[in-house]
């Protein structure tokens, strides 16, 4: 539905997308993450046609954005980060406004926009000004405005932001009923937003694509087992010994113990090995029954962070600990410079006493 080729775009000098590729299947969600910067909000206005690229290629269904771009434009619904709201008009008169722009049918447009302000939860708010709307539901009417028309794709730039947690929710319920029919780009800051809706993730950094796979492939991926979470029937010596005859367990954290004759701990191995078979059969064979057992995995928020890890932090770090380690190597220096001065002072006064008793 959409295939973005060898995207580039470039400010003088600097580079905000570089050489970027990606696909989204009709049907998806796909969930477009990256740090402030990362070139996320750049890549979607290319998308929709409203700013050029230096270089590449974006086709939806298709048809090539810089070729057709009206045509373009009528598939695609857009919500930016600042919803751009008329403030002086009521809800109403701006979603007529917006389907007259979007030149929806007459016969369908009041429907259309009954049916939208019904499914954005903002049919209450129908004959308000927008600049008297809270936050949350300029963000709804924003919203509105992007599905007016029932575009094919629906790009949308943090939809979440500033609602209240059941209006989050309800707003996800509504882009997962709209995936049934559209093909949707989802940018957001929230994680758990984006493993709950999205069928892909796409993370960028830098303007360059770092990864791109299914919420669940990802933890495979990079969140390995890395050890278990452990709630066992019995005392904490018997359980630790037991533990400790298993080799591939490289540490062990015992918890205050909650319930008496229960043992709550979490044991650590390499990030790529599976013990949870090794563990049952070990505490089978002893008669210690284990009560809960789960795995540790990264979440998507760790797997975020580990991989757009800044290497400039890195290296101030290392650059901190240089520069601290020369001034050791300094102060050591010239702590020994002083010491053979004193001896040196200390040796001529020996010599002079020594001359003087001759």
């Amino acid at each position: 539905m959409i295939e973005v080729k060898n995207l580039v775009k470039r400010y003088g000098d600097h580079v905000a997308v570089d050489h970027l590729s990606f696909a989204v299947d009709k049907g998806q969600i796909l969930g477009f993450l990256g740090p402030n910067g990362a070139g996320k909000s750049t890549t979607m206005n290319i998308i929709t046609g409203y700013m050029s690229a230096t270089e590449g290629t974006v086709r939806v269904n298709g048809i090539d954005v810089y070729e057709e771009p009206e045509e373009v434009k009528k598939m695609i619904g857009y919500l930016p980060e600042f919803p751009p709201l008329y403030p002086d008009m009521t809800v109403l008169e701006y979603l007529r406004f917006t389907a007259d722009i979007k030149k929806v049918d007459r016969k369908v447009k009041n429907q259309m926009i009954t049916d939208i302000m019904e499914a954005t939860r903002i049919t209450g708010m129908a004959n308000r000004l927008i600049k008297h709307l809270s936050k949350g539901y300029k963000q709804r009417v924003g919203l509105a405005q992007a599905i007016m028309g029932y575009p094919e794709v629906i790009i949308l730039d943090e939809p979440t932001v500033g609602l209240d947690p059941k209006q989050i929710i309800e707003i996800r319920e509504l882009i997962k009923e709209l995936s049934k029919n559209h093909t949707i780009i989802l940018s957001s800051h929230i994680m758990q937003e984006v493993s709950a809706v999205c069928d892909s993730v796409l993370i960028i950094d830098k303007g360059k694509l770092i990864l791109q796979d299914k919420p669940e492939n990802l933890s495979m991926r990079l969140g390995s087992t890395g050890g278990l979470k452990l709630s066992i029937k019995g005392n904490k010596e018997k359980v630790s010994e037991i533990l400790g005859k298993i080799e591939r367990i490289t540490n062990m954290e015992v918890q205050n113990a909650l319930e008496e004759g229960i043992v709550n701990l979490t044991v650590y191995c390499s990030e790529n090995e599976d013990i949870r078979e090794e563990v049952f059969y070990a505490m089978c064979k002893a008669n210690t029954p284990i009560l809960e057992m789960q795995s540790i995995r990264m979440s998507l928020e760790d797997i975020f962070l580990k991989v757009t890890n800044d290497p400039m932090q890195a290296q101030l770090e290392d650059d901190g600990k240089r520069d601290l380690e020369e001034d050791r190597e300094a102060n050591d220096t010239q702590e020994s410079e002083l010491t053979n001065t004193h001896k040196d002072d200390v040796e001529d006064k020996e010599a002079e006493q020594d001359a003087s008793d001759l």
